[in-house]
């Protein structure tokens, strides 16, 4: 496994999402994870599975300090003593007596965001995250947040796949000692019947998903693919044994769109 570090952690490449897993199947497909080497589970207060993503690293018997673990704050908790509680009740749904990254899920212009992130950072002297970041951030919020949080920052975690240039965050998260964590990496599942993935797939033995999350990992991103099909969880996590070219990493850029962001709400702020 590679690892992305910034500002002090220490992230694995490549971690399992896990949106829209609930219950038995939620808990089952960690576990299997973990067995088959993930170390990085991603988690949301909104998704409503922290209880059972708890359920399934426990079942694993990979001690817990092996595994990193991201939840993410949802905006309506942004509130200073509402984001503290929110906190510990994620972690009391985990049964973890701390993260090892916490998130701003969205951007909240509803409440003044250096209130949000002095919060934050004090989750973080509290001991209930050992690192912070934010999600969904723009270019700009990226700067305000750097500027106005009292802890260094991580990550932020946005969209990104060979459809959805994300250049501009990407440099905004280079120039302020970021990661990008890039979640539905391999769009949705729709890259799978991609001819320009797949030719460059045939070329090294592998698919065009596992060529999307390599160029990824190549360009020094976190990528958090999420799957409920064990078949998929190997597959996603076997990218570290072939490299892209410079032509092959150009093509898959080149397969960016004007109408390629599959993630976009009312709430969501003005995209770069």
């Amino acid at each position: 496994m590679q690892f992305v570090e910034a500002n002090g952690a220490r992230i694995p490449a490549i971690g399992l999402g896990t949106w829209e897993l609930r219950g038995r199947t939620c808990a089952r497909v960690i576990e299997q994870a973990i067995k088959l080497g993930y170390r990085h589970v991603d988690t949301a207060q909104v998704y409503e599975n922290e209880r059972d993503v708890g359920e399934g690293i426990r079942a694993s018997h990979v001690p817990r300090n092996e595994i990193f673990v991201t939840t993410k704050v949802w905006t309506t908790h942004f509130a200073p003593h509402n984001l503290e509680r929110s906190v510990k009740e994620s972690l009391t749904r985990l049964r973890m007596s701390e993260v090892d990254l916490l998130l701003l899920h969205w951007p909240n212009p509803q409440v003044p965001l250096e209130e949000t992130l002095g919060a934050l950072a004090h989750a973080k002297r509290l001991g209930l995250t050992r690192h912070i970041g934010v999600s969904n951030f723009t270019v700009a919020l990226i700067a305000q947040a750097v500027a106005a949080c009292p802890e260094p920052l991580v990550c932020d975690q946005v969209e990104y796949h060979p459809y959805l240039d994300q250049e501009k965050v990407r440099a905004a998260c280079n120039n302020n000692g970021l990661a990008l964590v890039a979640y539905s990496p391999i769009a949705k599942g729709n890259v799978r019947g991609d001819e320009t993935l797949a030719a460059i797939g045939r070329a090294h033995g592998k698919s065009a998903a596992q060529v999307c999350l390599r160029w990824l990992v190549q360009q020094g991103c976190v990528a958090i693919p999420r799957t409920s099909k064990v078949e998929r969880l190997s597959e996603n996590i076997d990218v570290f044994d072939f490299m892209l070219s410079e032509h092959e990493m150009a093509a898959v850029s080149a397969l960016s769109r004007p109408d390629g962001r599959l993630t976009d709400y009312g709430f969501a702020p003005k995209w770069d």
